[in-house]
């Protein structure tokens, strides 16, 4: 099994994955490119390809469901829509007048939702027209995340924002239809389970809060100990993944356990605080995590399938890119399937092929 690091450039904001293209990776930095790496034996994760055309950093990446084509949001106040075959921007959507911080495709590609620093939550189409404002309930600060529903016959909208609250919208009639009501700090992340019935918060006051999209009810809490930068469910077992200053924490939902909490070795002095860990990724078929760290490197965790006891147990593997790019097993646990439950102003976007 190859377990690897791949580098980019000044810090990680973003990593997007695609189902339909299995061997790329996109991922954006501080910096001005999008690159595509190619898979070889020599060259593992190097980056084959820059997109460049923001002048300011790069918050949030979205993928489209076939891959072909990735959103960007930028402090430039701007998305754009990139063609990953030809590397060009294809639409620039204007309308925000602050840094743009959260981007998400719908399920079937043809709305796209953006929150900023303005306050605001703009619905566009993908010929970068801005189809709607909400404004009506909007947040009362900044607008962190956006997620679409990954299912299209419910078609939400969730939002977090700097004003503590998260705010459910049904887009069928473009109203607020809850406000989740909990943290006591801004929230940095918001998460839609696979089977779009869970939504995940978390930001500066370390707690992690799940939340029932149907019932419009609050599940329970984790505490994770620290701000909380990224959450990701992963694809096929019932696990929440929470991006906690330099580590990772993964919980089993389904018993309420700590499935592992994964913490790489760093070179660092005693001076020099530890690298945070920003953003969070599964592969489609859950077999990898991707972790983008605020060193530029984007850590690798792949999962190994293994039989204890007649069993099934999951071991996370990880491969550091340091001195001495040892391998090494940090962790297992049993598992659920998803399945069987209902310039430094410059940026990079980068693709990376696995």
């Amino acid at each position: 099994m190859n377990n690897f690091a791949l580098r980019g450039t000044l810090e990680v904001t973003s990593i997007v994955t695609s189902p339909n293209a299995p061997d790329m990776v996109v991922s954006a930095s501080r910096e001005i490119t999008h690159d595509c790496p190619y898979r070889d034996e020599i060259n593992y994760g190097v980056p084959r390809k820059a997109l460049v055309g923001h002048n300011h950093i790069i918050q949030d990446l979205a993928l489209s469901s076939d891959g072909q084509f990735v959103l960007s949001a930028s402090w430039d106040h701007t998305l754009r829509l990139w063609d990953l075959a030809t590397g060009k921007t294809t639409r620039r959507f204007v309308g925000h007048n602050k840094d743009v911080l959260s981007v998400s495709f719908s399920a079937d590609n043809r709305q796209i939702v953006s929150g900023s620093r303005d306050k605001s939550i703009k619905l566009w189409n993908t010929l970068g027209e801005c189809k709607y404002n909400i404004s009506e309930d909007s947040h009362s600060d900044w607008v962190s995340c956006v997620r679409f529903s990954p299912n299209p016959a419910v078609p939400l909208i969730v939002s977090g924002g700097w004003d503590k609250l998260i705010k459910v919208w049904d887009l069928t009639k473009m109203k607020l239809r809850t406000n989740f009501i909990g943290h006591n700090g801004y929230v940095n992340t918001v998460a839609i389970s696979p089977d779009a019935s869970l939504c995940a918060s978390a930001g500066k006051d370390g707690q992690v809060m799940l939340w029932d999209l149907s019932e419009s009810k609050h599940l329970f809490s984790f505490e994770a100990g620290k701000e909380v930068n990224s959450l990701t469910f992963c694809p096929n077992h019932y696990w929440l993944c929470a991006a906690v200053g330099s580590s990772i924490k993964i919980w089993n939902l389904e018993d309420k356990s700590v499935v592992e909490v994964l913490t790489p070795e760093f070179n660092t002095t005693a001076k020099q605080a530890d690298p945070l860990c920003l953003t969070l990724a599964w592969s489609d078929d859950g077999s990898a995590l991707y972790a983008g760290y605020s060193d530029n490197l984007i850590r690798v965790y792949q999962v190994v399938r293994t039989l204890l006891y007649k069993s099934a147990a999951h071991h996370f593997l990880l491969k550091v890119e340091s001195k001495h790019q040892n391998s090494h097993c940090i962790g297992h646990t049993n598992a659920s399937d998803w399945g069987q439950k209902t310039s430094q102003n410059d940026e990079e976007l980068k693709t990376f092929q696995r």
